[in-house]
């Protein structure tokens, strides 16, 4: 489900083969139902559309075309959404400050050509897949910067989040100015925004589609979202909620916190098992997902993903199911969060929330204000030119010391081929060189506007791999009237880096379970994804001879040695071999399913 369009008056332009033009006379096409609300201006022939899951009333968009766009259109209402003015000398795109939305834009003979989808404009434009941005994607899956605005095409970008960007209609470089810089606002309760917030991003999905479900995992993100979406149904309709689990074990810590919630829901919940077997096991069958603009996070767990959409499309008729993915990272603070107490001179908060994580990741608590005291004295900047001199080969690791810093140095793989090392250290060398345009955030925004925006935008993807299911996949923690509800929240009033999500717990705990909302843990999978390496290991050793090694990025002897020592259970890092076996799979679905064809006198929409 993609949209997109030409900054060009023409009606001379492409668009992708099956695709309708819901806005004529604009060059603007549409491939499946993605949300589109055209707003005509009522005097001087300027336009907007706004696409994607908007939840802003009739009156609201009725008045937008009428008066300059505000700077806070994409994060106003809830959803999940962009804003594009067409105008006689540009098109004009205000973008999604949490990436959630993301859009892409290329060159297209003299003009701009940006849509939805990456891989549709690199069909455009016949682009090759980016060697230096898998680069980046496999030796530092942490440092989103080192990407920027990269895609994986040649020749294809992300516009920048947050953003009013002009693409000129003589194809010039196109001229971006930031509109999202989320400064702390002392004057209004985090808490309380963040329940409104997600109480609004959560009905707006209801409204649109009462056939709905929702994970409910057990833990509190999932289990607020799915708590919400009962509330917003009311008595119309039972929620569909969706416990997963492994077959034969129905007994687990976060089964008995997902039944607690659907007895506490006052028969709102029909509450779903769904057991899970070997075939389920991640890293079975990853070559078969479909392609995708990017590699897709749930890739690796593909099996078990999938086979739990298909089952609720079939089973429960499900056609928009709601997750909790997102939370960990909008609500948790990083550590980095000691050096801004550190710069803030709040030495009692530094020394209470350095033994507080000390004893919760059983570390000693020295190194942790070691950390924090050399991270509140080095710039992001310089951060990033000491990740370029590793990979280069001029520093050694870093791996091994203080949680507390900018960007963790993972150990360099063996199978990495000089080609890889060269292209992460060009990235992060123009990563320090540019202009940070959030640089008046503290470090610990600044790194969290980083993650959430990664997080964001890949899941995407994920969201891809749904619709091939029949399945709209929404996560209401990313909308970015969410994040920025969390973001804008003043240091001194930021929760300790050891608590558990107590800004949730405040804006949502009456609405669950006493115990519940008392968790402090959250079951996991891990043991699983060893087992299934095991399983799958000749499948997984047959990729080494794949596309990467092509591009020169990984020796192949080298990277089927490492799988063998991680499948029999050798301590090792395994970041780095994840996302190689990610990236290979995505490849391969990449030249194995056909490109988006395009076509040159696109049909205009029925009205």
């Amino acid at each position: 489900m993609t949209l997109g369009g030409f900054s060009t008056t023409s009606d001379d332009v492409p668009s992708p083969l099956g695709s309708r033009n819901p806005a004529p006379p604009c060059p603007v096409w549409r491939l499946g139902d993605t949300p589109v609300h055209i707003l005509p201006a009522d005097t001087g022939g300027r336009r907007i559309l706004v696409i994607g899951w908007c939840g802003a009333t009739a009156g609201q968009l009725r008045d937008l075309p009428n008066s300059p766009v505000p700077a806070d259109v994409t994060w106003r209402w809830p959803g999940s959404y962009a804003v594009i003015e067409e105008r006689f000398d540009c098109v004009v795109v205000h973008t999604d400050p949490a990436a959630a939305f993301p859009l892409y834009a290329t060159r297209w003979r003299r003009g701009w050509a940006w849509a939805t989808s990456a891989r549709a404009l690199a069909s455009l434009i016949r682009a090759d897949v980016d060697a230096r941005r898998l680069a980046c994607a496999i030796l530092a899956p942490s440092v989103p910067a080192l990407a920027a605005n990269r895609t994986y095409f040649a020749g294809v970008e992300q516009l920048p989040p947050g953003a009013r960007i002009e693409l000129p209609r003589d194809g010039d470089r196109f001229r971006c100015a930031i509109t999202w810089d989320p400064e702390p606002e002392p004057c209004r309760l985090a808490h309380r925004r963040l329940r409104r917030g997600l109480a609004e991003a959560v009905a707006l999905r209801v409204r649109a589609d009462p056939a709905v479900s929702a994970d409910l995992s057990g833990g509190l993100d999932s289990t607020t979202v799915s708590v919400l979406a009962a509330c917003a149904l009311g008595d119309k309709q039972v929620l569909n909620a969706v416990t997963i689990h492994p077959e034969g074990r129905s007994d687990g810590a976060d089964l008995h916190y997902a039944r607690l919630t659907a007895e506490a829901s006052a028969g709102r919940m029909a509450h779903h098992l769904l057991p899970l077997g070997v075939k389920h096991l991640p890293y079975s069958g990853i070559t078969s997902v479909p392609a995708t603009n990017e590699p897709a996070p749930s890739t690796l767990t593909q099996a078990r993903l999938l086979g739990q959409f298909r089952w609720m499309r079939r089973e429960l008729g499900a056609r928009l199911h709601l997750t909790g993915d997102g939370g960990d990272s909008v609500l948790f603070q990083p550590p980095a969060q000691l050096s801004d107490l550190v710069c803030a001179g709040s030495w009692h908060r530094v020394f209470r929330e350095a033994h507080g994580w000390a004893r919760l990741r059983r570390t000693p608590v020295v190194p942790l204000l070691r950390g924090a005291l050399m991270m509140a004295r080095t710039s992001r900047s310089n951060a990033l030119a000491a990740l370029g001199r590793y990979f280069s080969g001029e520093t050694t690791s870093d791996h091994g010391r203080s949680s507390i810093r900018w960007f963790t140095h993972l150990p360099l793989p063996e199978w990495a081929e000089p080609m890889a090392l060269s292209h992460a250290a060009d990235a992060a060398a123009g990563a320090a060189a540019a202009i940070d345009p959030l640089h008046r955030l503290d470090a610990s925004l600044r790194t969290l506007v980083d993650e959430i925006r990664e997080v964001a935008r890949s899941a995407r993807a994920d969201a891809e791999l749904a619709q091939f299911c029949g399945l709209e996949l929404h996560n209401p923690f990313l909308d970015a009237s969410v994040v920025d509800a969390v973001l804008r929240n003043p240091l001194e009033r930021r929760p300790p880096v050891h608590r558990y999500k107590p800004l949730l717990v405040r804006a949502v705990g009456d609405l669950l379970p006493p115990a519940v909302a008392a968790r402090t843990t959250k079951g996991s999978f891990e043991a699983d994804h060893f087992t299934g390496m095991r399983q799958n290991l000749e499948e997984l050793q047959g990729l080494a001879e794949g596309h990467l090694a092509a591009l020169g990025l990984l020796e192949p002897a080298r990277f089927r040695r490492h799988l063998r020592h991680a499948a029999a259970g050798v301590p090792m890092a395994l970041a780095s071999l994840e996302q190689a076996l990610l990236a290979e799979a995505w490849l391969h679905a990449h030249h194995r399913d056909p490109a988006p064809a395009w076509d040159v006198n696109p049909p205009l929409e029925a009205p």
